[in-house]
C-alpha cells in the first residue's frame, strides 16, 4: 500500500487535494470532530486537564477555543489528549483498506506528531497566501487567534516543503488543479 501524507498550511487546500486522488483519504480535522462528539473518554480527560474551560459532553468548540486563547499551555494539553484517538483511528483506517494500492492521509500535524515514516511519500500543498486568506475567512467560526496558536506549534512551512518528495500548486482552477493530481498519480503509480 502507497501512503500520500499531505502537507501545507492551514487554509491552502490539503482536504480538497487530498480528495482530488479518488481514493480513501483519512481526514484528522474530521475524526476530531466525530471525537468530540462521541467520546465520552475523552470528553473526561479533557474535563480533568481544563476543568475551568470543558463543562458539557458534546465537546463545545467554543469551550476549547476559549481554553486554547486563555492560556497557549492548553492547545498542547488537548492535543495530548486527542492526539493519541486520532492515531488509533488512523491505525483502523489503514487497516481496513489495506488492500488498497494507495491512501491518502490528511494530517494537519503529520510531521509534528511523527506519524510519517520512510515509505510515506510526502505531498505539499503550496497556496497563495491571498487564497489561503480568503478560504480562511469563509470557515465558520474562524478566529485569528486560534489560528496563530497553531500555526506556533506547527513546523515551518519551509521545513515541510524541502520535506515532501512532490508539491502540488493549489492556485489555479480546481479542473486544473485536478489535472496536476491526476499527472502526479501517473507518476508514482507506473
Amino acid at each position: 500500500m502507497i501512503k500520500i501524507g499531505i502537507l501545507g498550511d492551514i487554509g491552502s487546500g490539503k482536504s480538497f487535494i487530498a480528495k482530488s486522488f479518488g481514493y480513501p483519504v483519512f481526514n484528522a480535522d474530521n475524526e476530531v470532530t466525530k471525537i468530540y462528539q462521541k467520546n465520552k473518554i475523552c470528553f473526561t480527560k479533557l474535563k480533568r486537564k481544563l476543568p475551568k474551560y470543558i463543562k458539557k459532553f458534546p465537546i463545545d468548540k467554543t469551550e476549547l477555543t476559549n481554553a486554547i486563547l486563555s492560556d497557549k499551555n492548553n492547545i498542547k494539553k488537548i492535543i495530548k489528549i486527542v492526539h493519541p484517538l486520532v492515531r488509533k483511528k488512523m491505525n483502523l483506517f489503514l487497516l481496513k483498506n489495506k488492500k488498497r494500492r494507495l491512501v491518502i492521509l490528511d494530517i494537519p500535524l503529520l510531521l509534528e506528531n511523527k506519524i510519517e515514516h520512510k515509505n510515506m511519500i510526502l505531498v505539499f500543498v503550496d497556496a497563495k497566501k491571498i487564497d489561503i486568506t480568503r478560504r480562511l475567512s469563509k470557515r465558520k467560526g474562524f478566529n485569528s487567534k486560534i489560528l496563530k496558536r497553531f500555526k506556533e506549534i506547527q513546523l515551518p512551512l519551509d521545513y515541510k516543503k524541502r520535506k515532501s518528495k512532490y508539491i502540488i500548486k493549489n492556485f489555479y482552477t480546481k479542473k486544473i488543479v485536478r489535472k496536476n493530481v491526476k499527472n502526479f498519480l501517473g507518476k508514482i503509480l507506473k
